[in-house]
């Protein structure tokens, strides 16, 4: 193991600066707790006006210590922190905590502080956990380094799992629900503010841990995403499945975005695009981070052990609590397998009918133990399905011995089953677990561990991006020199490989009708400007003009509403553009978000784009495989691909266009912030794609 690691979960001498005597105070807790749990290594209070603390040699500071120090936790506040992180530099100590917060979590002061760390971390090399941090734990050697209540258990249940998570307060929340299942834990770490050591380069020291398999990540947000996305493909490569929890599912926030995009595809969406890209199981119930893990240790994901699928057996004691397995199972897109007939033929001679329907209803009569074990037996052998789960009613609350007992003998079976508990049933849910049986109190944590299990993601390689044409860098460098309005727009794409409408820029509304004669009727008129992004709202855009007359007219007509309504906007004439048609309208968009770095995004598109939110994004960029599959998760286009004989569209040149769009991901196009077609508009099959109206926003300086 890394020295760094040894420092972080296994250090021999630690420090703890700002230690108390007072057992009422939270800095009395380390000390207390590391003692507690059964630290072997040397504990050394620092503390200037003690000679001894809770039977430790105290001393004055960190000079007064002799030897090497491995982790020092600072128990102190504000300036006095920052002070004690520099003291830490200069004596060489190799790892720091810090407890306290108000740092740039607390306003301009704290943030000043804050860098103030940062610049310790920089000058001296001390790598610092925190601020904000409630502290570091491990059970085997024991080491629990911490502030956390929690801790104040009688024993430190040891475990596989590690954690790592941005806020303290829940780590104690899931040790104590682990615990009242009989599940413990490796490591456990609260890294606060994130100054140096984050959640990625954590997780991918965890990767080499003998004594971790698998990493189980709270996040409220994402700081270190390159290290994330390598330490979550060593540890697919190793077999240790990384299973996060994130806040943020709102669209708070995302009022700054520029483009309908960014509006459309939130901090959530990208961060599910994140966790596709590098193989993340992304949980959505907080239960689910001491649910989940069960079913994916130790059993490679479904695709890659050849026995991919998603059908799942279900059999049950009560009809309705599997009912609410099943139908949280359908949401998460798994297909229910009906009983073979063996099984079917089986039951029927005691009385049990199950070949009337997907889900085998054993009811009361059936809570025996043979019924019970013949039946999950038939299923686990049965070819026609890839799964199995055990739905158990009351019995498992008050009589264990009939259909929870007979299950402990199907524990690590070859295929994945699982077993949903439907009254609270703690003895029974502590029974399965230490034999091994994934169990569950929930039906909602059922489905979500079970279609992890299935249909969890693996890493996916990142296409190649070919060097930009000169057509293209030229294209870009005449938006940044003149500023980006839809002509100039429209060129880069074009020279990206993204198919246009024909059309013409003119500088003012004499020049209409001769574009009008060259385009052909009927046409569009849009007015030019780098400064209106939505020129539909500024009354911009006319459709459907018969002839040039009649677009001279609106022309007109056009300068005057969007002078009234965007006074300051710089106008660039007009662009006449032949009106073009399609089978559905779609929105191809790309963005640079600032957790997950460049993504794009298809949906549907139009004016209505905002409101549907019917989208799927992915990191850029993307192939045309990978471009198939968003354009197969927008449910609006299920029009074009076929739907009840309507006529297909071409999706094979829309999923080329979102390739070739995508590569905008290119560092040679970084001051790209943010591009959108809305729409493109898809023909019928054959006839390809045409982008009719483009944004580009540039990175601010």
């Amino acid at each position: 193991m890394s020295d760094l690691f040894k420092a972080l979960f296994e250090p021999r001498r630690i420090a703890l600066i700002g230690a108390s005597a007072d057992v009422a105070k939270t800095t009395s807790r380390p000390q207390r707790f590391l003692r507690k749990h059964g630290f072997a290594g040397e504990i050394l209070p620092i503390n200037p006006s003690r000679v001894e603390i809770l039977g430790e040699k105290a001393y004055k500071d960190l000079d007064a210590v002799t030897g090497d120090i491995d982790h020092a936790y600072i128990l102190l506040n504000g300036k006095a922190a920052v002070d004690a992180l520099a003291a830490c530099g200069r004596r060489g100590v190799k790892v720091a905590s810090i407890l306290a917060g108000g740092f740039a979590d607390a306003g301009a002061a704290g943030a000043s502080m804050q860098d103030d760390l940062s610049r310790i971390v920089r000058e001296t090399g001390v790598r610092l956990v925190g601020p904000n941090s409630i502290g570091t734990v491990s059970t085997d050697p024991a080491m629990a380094l911490t502030a956390n209540a929690a801790f104040a258990v009688d024993k430190l249940r040891p475990g596989k799992w590690a954690v790592v998570s941005q806020s303290g307060s829940l780590i104690g929340a899931l040790l104590s629900r682990a615990d009242a299942r009989g599940i413990g834990f490796s490591r456990l770490i609260s890294v606060g503010n994130e100054v140096d050591l984050a959640v990625g380069e954590i997780a991918d020291l965890l990767v080499d841990d003998p004594k971790t398999n698998a990493i189980l990540l709270f996040m409220e947000t994402l700081r270190d995403g390159e290290r994330l996305a390598r330490a979550a493909r060593r540890a697919h490569a190793a077999g240790k499945p990384v299973i996060a929890y994130k806040l943020g599912r709102s669209d708070i926030g995302q009022e700054l975005a520029k483009s309908h995009t960014g509006a459309i595809a939130g901090s959530d969406a990208t961060f599910d695009a994140f966790c596709r890209r590098h193989g993340i199981v992304r949980v959505s119930m907080f239960e689910s981070l001491v649910d989940v893990p069960a079913l994916l240790v130790d059993r490679p994901p479904a695709g890659l052990s050849g026995k991919g699928g998603k059908r799942v057996a279900v059999a049950t004691t009560t009809g309705g609590g599997a009912a609410m397995v099943v139908d949280n199972m359908a949401m998460a897109g798994l297909d229910i397998a009906g009983p073979p007939q063996a099984l079917v033929d089986w039951l029927k001679p005691l009385g049990i009918a199950a070949g009337e329907g997907k889900l085998v209803d054993l009811t009361l009569a059936g809570a025996k133990p043979e019924i019970v074990a013949g039946t999950i037996e038939r299923l686990l052998a049965d070819d026609a399905n890839d799964a199995a789960i055990f739905v158990v009613g009351s019995s498992a609350q008050f009589n264990p011995e009939l259909a929870v007992e007979p299950l402990l003998k199907f524990a690590r079976s070859a295929k994945p089953f699982a077993v949903a508990l439907t009254p609270s049933a703690e003895k029974s849910l502590a029974l399965l677990t230490a034999a091994g049986v994934p169990a569950f109190r929930h039906p909602e944590s059922c489905a979500e561990a079970m279609a992890a299990c299935l249909l969890r993601p693996v890493p996916q390689p990142v296409p190649a991006l070919a060097e930009p044409t000169r057509q293209a860098l030229d294209a870009l460098e005449a938006g940044r020199v003149n500023g980006f309005d839809e002509r100039r727009a429209a060129d880069f794409f074009g020279a990206l490989g993204v198919p246009l409408a024909k059309a013409l820029a003119i500088p003012d509304a004499k020049r209409v009708v001769a574009a009008v004669t060259e385009i052909g009727a009927p046409v569009v008129l849009k007015i030019l400007s780098p400064d209106i992004a939505h020129k539909t709202e500024a009354g911009g855009v006319a459709l459907g003009l018969p002839d040039g007359q009649t677009a001279a007219l609106a022309a007109r007509e056009m300068e005057k509403r969007v002078k009234a309504h965007s006074p300051h906007a710089r106008l660039d004439g007009f662009l006449v553009q032949k009106m073009e048609r399609g089978l559905a309208e779609v929105i191809l968009g790309f963005r640079r978000d600032p957790l997950v770095g460049p993504t794009v995004t298809v949906g549907l598109g139009g004016v209505l784009a905002e409101i549907y939110k019917d989208a799927a994004t992915r990191l850029a960029p993307v192939d045309e495989a990978e471009a198939r599959q968003m354009v197969d998760e927008v449910k609006g286009l299920a029009t074009v691909r076929g739907y009840r004989n309507l006529p297909r569209g071409d999706v094979a040149a829309l999923a080329k266009a979102i390739a070739a769009f995508s590569a905008l991901a290119h560092k040679a196009f970084a001051d790209v912030e943010e591009a959108e077609i809305n729409p493109l508009l898809i023909k019928r099959d054959g006839e390809g794609v045409v982008a009719v109206d483009g944004l580009v926003v540039l990175r601010q300086a």
